[in-house]
């Protein structure tokens, strides 16, 4: 009777169970490593911590800590503004910048293997030293202190806004300009991931959609823009997504946490700093998506 009452799963069931079995560790691990602190965070930001004989002790405040951070705390308005205001700057740069060398490193040239390198190269290495040198001094060091007439050296960036300002440019456009001109070691060694996206994308292209617009009469310009560009506005979506997050992944808002968590032993006010961290970057990524997601071209 018990034979005739279990049924064997069908192959839908087997596979539906072993999509389950698959799944369980991301679970177990999403469960344990990220839902739970993050629960115990928002926890801690709503208390203030005390360290004790044998662990330590919460006290619920409420919304104190967060009041705090914008009342009584002169630092964390003023970093959480400079990082948004650098990721307003950076970022566009950086899609420009990566998409302009992934169409240059799609072209057919001798030492394309080893050009594509070099500009992933950043990447693969990040070098801290590299990164903390100071490139303003080693710009300023290899500038003739005459200008930039004598021995090839680098154009001061105060003859180039000259330049840009006796061109008509917005003076806006023009320190936008010459600050990513004095930002480009950052720029370039932010782009490697943006331009193998790009790259990749551009390999995907179909070939007969290039050579039926030339046979159009296409020219170069009307190709990039009617063809090349539309083709990669979905990975233009992927790639402020990934530079907005990357940008957040590092900058001086992430040290003053950690000092105030570990040097100060203000782990309630760092928990605090942390979820407004988070809900700045939630909301930055909203909106992007939000607005670039609408004028993305999808090839079907």
């Amino acid at each position: 009777m018990n034979k005739l009452l279990k049924k064997p799963l069908t192959l839908a069931q087997k596979k539906a169970w072993m999509g389950v079995l698959f799944v369980t560790p991301l679970i177990i691990g999403l469960i344990l490593l990220f839902i739970l602190p993050l629960i115990q965070s928002f926890r801690f930001s709503l208390s203030s911590i005390r360290l004790v004989e044998g662990g330590f002790s919460v006290d619920y405040l409420g919304t104190v800590n967060y009041t705090e951070l914008f009342t009584t705390n002169p630092e964390f308005p003023r970093r959480l503004t400079e990082s948004v205001t650098n990721m307003l700057v950076n970022v566009p740069i950086i899609i420009i910048f990566s998409l302009f060398a992934a169409v240059l490193l799609n072209q057919k040239f001798k030492g394309r293997a080893l050009a594509r390198a070099i500009f992933f190269l950043p990447v693969i290495l990040a070098s801290a030293a590299i990164a903390n040198m100071d490139i303003s001094s080693f710009v300023g060091s290899s500038t003739p202190a005459g200008g930039g007439e004598g021995g090839g050296g680098l154009m001061q960036s105060f003859e180039l806004e000259k330049l840009l300002v006796e061109s008509g440019l917005a003076p806006v456009l023009v320190d936008y300009i010459t600050g990513a001109v004095d930002r480009i070691y950052e720029i370039i060694s932010s782009s490697g991931v943006q331009i193998l996206i790009f790259l990749a994308g551009l390999q995907s292209v179909s070939p007969t959609l290039y050579e039926s617009s030339r046979i159009e009469g296409a020219t170069g310009y009307e190709i990039f823009w009617k063809v090349t560009f539309p083709m990669m506005t979905p990975l233009i979506l992927t790639n402020v997504v990934y530079s907005i997050i990357d940008s957040f992944g590092s900058n001086t808002i992430n040290t003053l946490i950690s000092q105030t968590a570990f040097s100060s032993f203000e782990f309630g006010q760092s928990a605090a700093m942390s979820w407004v961290y988070f809900l700045v970057v939630a909301l930055i990524l909203g909106i992007s998506t939000a607005i670039i997601s609408r004028k993305v071209f999808y090839y079907d």
